[in-house]
């Protein structure tokens, strides 16, 4: 696989059939990684792998359909990528999803059921399942994808700002039991949080060519930002937030 930056890390991806998920898979795919996908759409997933294959000749890339909202599913899946690879080295968090409203008094709760389904509880699941798999690894990241929304909800967006914000202590927490574990030499493993405005992709460009998409993040630069964490060491990413745009 060469001496890309990676080289030798097994990565999973949650998410892993969106244009977030895509890009993450070709970019970690070039890095060097072994990298594992999840999404709960088959077909989506299977394009995502292809072209993560296509753009990394001879690079291992895989996908697999896991209920994340379910515990044990997720646990089976850790699991099963230690075994198969010997190691689990990241976890990179792109499940995602909006809703939102006009205003706050129009807010539908019926909204806040599905984010915190696909927003918090896949980031419980998930840090559930790796958290002890990625203490293990010698450069173990656990990346979690935010919005600026969680730091400076707007009225219109109360319940996916609260989800974001929810995902973002949930896993500052695990973030701890990293530094705690660590001891006096500090974290061997990181879970660190990536904070956009929103993301934009080219499909996004061409359906609006008179758009600005002022502040938002490309995917591919996301992507780059993500095989970043692995650059840096654990003490300087635990427990902080990345910013890819301006701080609210």
């Amino acid at each position: 696989m060469g001496n890309g930056s990676l080289s030798g890390a097994v990565i999973a991806v949650a998410g892993a059939g969106g244009p977030a998920g895509r890009a993450a898979l070709i970019r970690l795919a070039e890095a060097g990684a072994t990298v594992v996908g999840s999404d709960n759409n088959p077909e989506r997933l299977a394009e995502a792998v292809d072209a993560a294959r296509y753009a990394r000749g001879g690079a291992t890339v895989t996908g697999e359909t896991v209920d994340l909202l379910d515990l044990g599913s997720a646990r089976e899946w850790a699991a099963r990528i230690e075994k198969d690879h010997g190691r689990v080295d990241g976890l990179v968090h792109l499940v995602g999803g909006w809703r939102g409203g006009a205003g706050f008094a129009d807010t539908d709760l019926t909204d806040w059921d599905l984010l915190e389904k696909l927003l918090v509880r896949t980031v419980q699941h998930t840090s559930l399942a790796f958290f002890d798999g990625l203490q293990r690894s010698d450069r173990g990241r656990y990346v979690l994808i935010s919005a600026a929304g969680a730091s400076k909800p707007t009225a219109g967006n109360a319940a996916y700002s609260a989800a974001k914000a929810a995902a973002e202590a949930w896993t500052l927490a695990m973030a701890d039991g990293f530094r705690k574990a660590g001891g006096e030499q500090g974290p061997g493993s990181a879970a660190a949080i990536l904070v956009v405005k929103a993301l934009v992709h080219d499909a996004m460009r061409a359906e609006r060519p008179n758009a600005k998409f002022a502040g938002f993040t490309d995917v591919k630069d996301l992507a780059e930002a993500v095989e970043g964490v692995w650059s840096k060491t654990a003490a300087e990413v635990n427990g902080n937030r990345l910013w890819l745009t301006e701080k609210p």
